[in-house]
């Protein structure tokens, strides 16, 4: 992977593909799939990632590839984090939610439910550390 130490502010498809080790036409793809990646375009109509693109591809990326979820499922993932943009205090409140929904759930039936609960929880805890 290329080293983001010298940031720009924008990238071309081609600087991304490489960073992320993404295909451009993956990368056209996901664009349509999910619509948190919307990257701008400049005057003649390419298109311009800025460094939060870059984050989201790779963790779309995480999900599809190193986690094996499906693009119905990596979708969910990420409304769920949308949904979850709230101030701190209120992500903080949701964690312990979490918790609790994880120590109330019955293991029998609901094992992929709570496999989903620790994934959230984790990304939560994530989000709550970069703020």
């Amino acid at each position: 992977m290329k080293d983001l130490s010298i940031k720009k502010l924008y990238y071309s498809i081609s600087e991304v593909s490489k960073i992320t080790n993404i295909e451009q036409y993956v990368l056209r793809y996901w664009e349509t799939e999910f619509e948190q990646l919307q990257p701008q375009k400049n005057r003649a109509g390419n298109r311009i990632y800025t460094n939060k693109d870059i984050q989201l591809i790779l963790y779309i990326k995480e999900l599809l590839r190193g986690r094996k979820y499906t693009i119905e499922g990596a979708k969910k993932i990420l409304d769920e984090y949308e949904q979850a943009k709230q101030p701190i205090v209120e992500i903080k409140d949701k964690k312990v939610k979490v918790d609790k929904e994880l120590t109330t759930t019955s293991d029998h039936n609901n094992s992929s439910l709570k496999d989903d609960l620790e994934e959230i929880k984790s990304f939560l805890k994530l989000l709550v550390t970069k703020i």
